[in-house]
């Protein structure tokens, strides 16, 4: 006797229920209109041209007609051709099988493994964890990086974001991270980035070591805007999925600005009205949608990191604007640093963690904030100092700060191939305090 079970049953009403298809009535830029076709905001539809198949996302409903944005190259679709509405949106694959493994934005494998054996499929949309049942961000993890891990201590569950202008040092600032961090799991994803970045990431920052226990989402620049889009919210929801099993996971994102960008396409397409240097309302609104969603939950943690494209190097620009009001501290690359050989290129002195004082001790805060008193009076020193126009003894923390200014140039850089654990920068820190306190005493 044959048992039919309820996803058998389930299978066999959707392949005997009639279909019912629509047409393309209309193709401008990015933008798909379809008719005769019932579908939600968000929803997938098939349309049949020559030569296969191409899947969109409905963006926005018009009366009957339907606007969608492709998943895919353009070529091909004509006037009329028709189209079938999935009913739900485009499912995720999930599960443990996924570590280790390179996945473009919609979440299919690109490289030449074994086929994915998923545990479940999931839908890419998630929701952020309860504000009143997540997890105090209460305990450091460690990011490998002597800098971060020390004056911009990072929580667990904390979202921080990376802010700089183009060829500062973001992705590498990020490979390091990947490779240092304490984290069980490691979710990249390469939103709208040069492809050339995804073999060295790969090969020469994660290794065999560092991609065992990671997974690579990528969507390179010269992907459809939705495609770029869905690479963020998939990189999330298989982060979610890790966190849910109660992993404390790195969400890694290079860059939020693309992910912005490529929003912006989709909304103008859509036709929203420009608003803010031609960003739409609807960017505003997705970036808290996709930010939220990292953090601690009851059980498990995503600690986000988000690099964010400043354009030319304006820190105050929209979008870093509004992913700094929203983020839970911002590290700032320098370009003076970058330019003048310190790597990492961070700006210290306008960097903040604003979960510090949750995570360290009133010992390290106090070392910390005393390193940080140094590197401003040799800051605002600095001018008269390069013109030898700065009298010793003018400014006893001056003096402090001329005299193990080499030392702090020394402990704030680290090779790239360089990790360092937390304790030994602790250890390191408060040594350099020490020492610029004799030093002072000398003097």
């Amino acid at each position: 006797m044959t048992v039919v079970t309820d996803a058998v049953r389930h299978q066999l009403r959707e392949a005997m229920a009639p279909r019912r298809t629509g047409r393309v009535t209309r193709l401008v830029g990015l933008r798909l209109e379809v008719d005769g076709v019932e579908a939600a905001v968000g929803d997938a539809v098939r349309i049949w041209r020559g030569g296969g198949t191409l899947d969109a996302e409905v963006v926005a409903v018009q009366g009957s007609t339907l606007a969608c944005m492709p998943l895919g190259d353009l070529t091909g679709v004509r006037f009329g051709d028709p189209v079938e509405s999935l009913g739900r949106p485009l499912a995720l694959r999930v599960g443990e099988g996924l570590l280790g493994r390179v996945l473009d934005g919609l979440g299919r494998p690109l490289d030449d493994k074994a086929p994915l054996v998923p545990w479940s499929e999931v839908p890419v949309d998630g929701a952020p964890p309860h504000p009143l049942r997540r997890e105090l961000v209460d305990r450091q993890i460690a990011l490998g990086v002597r800098a971060l891990d020390t004056l911009v201590p990072c929580g667990r569950g904390q979202r921080l974001g990376i802010f700089a202008g183009s060829g500062v040092g973001k992705s590498s600032l990020l490979s390091m991270i990947a490779r240092g961090t304490e984290a069980a799991v490691s979710v990249l994803a390469l939103v709208g980035e040069r492809g050339r970045e995804v073999n060295e990431l790969i090969h020469r920052d994660l290794g065999d070591e560092g991609l065992a226990r990671s997974v690579v989402v990528v969507a390179t620049s010269d992907e459809p805007a939705l495609v770029r889009i869905r690479a963020a919210f998939t990189a999330t929801r298989i982060a979610e999925w890790f966190r849910d099993q109660g992993m404390d996971v790195v969400l890694m994102m290079d860059s939020l600005t693309r992910f912005a960008m490529a929003q912006r396409e989709v909304g103008l397409s859509a036709g929203e009205p420009p608003a803010t240097r031609g960003y739409p309302p609807s960017v505003f609104s997705l970036l808290p949608r996709l930010l939220e969603r990292a953090g601690a939950a009851e059980s498990g943690s995503i600690t986000g990191l988000y690099t964010v494209l400043v354009e030319g190097d304006d820190m105050n620009e929209p979008i870093a604007d509004a992913a700094r009001s929203i983020l839970d501290g911002h590290i700032v690359l320098s370009r003076r640093l970058a330019t003048s050989g310190h790597f990492p290129s961070i700006e210290v002195l306008d960097s903040i963690s604003r979960v510090e004082p949750a995570i360290t001790t009133p010992e390290q805060r106090g070392a910390a904030r005393e390193l940080r008193r140094l590197m401003a009076a040799h800051r605002d020193a600095r001018d008269l100092i390069e013109i030898g126009a700065y009298v010793s003894g003018a400014n006893p923390l001056v003096d402090r700060a001329i005299g193990v200014a080499d030392a702090i140039e020394g402990f704030l850089c680290q090779d790239v191939s360089a990790t360092v654990s937390v304790a030994d920068s602790w250890e390191a820190l408060h040594e350099l305090v020490a020492s610029s306190q004799h030093s002072g005493s000398r003097g």
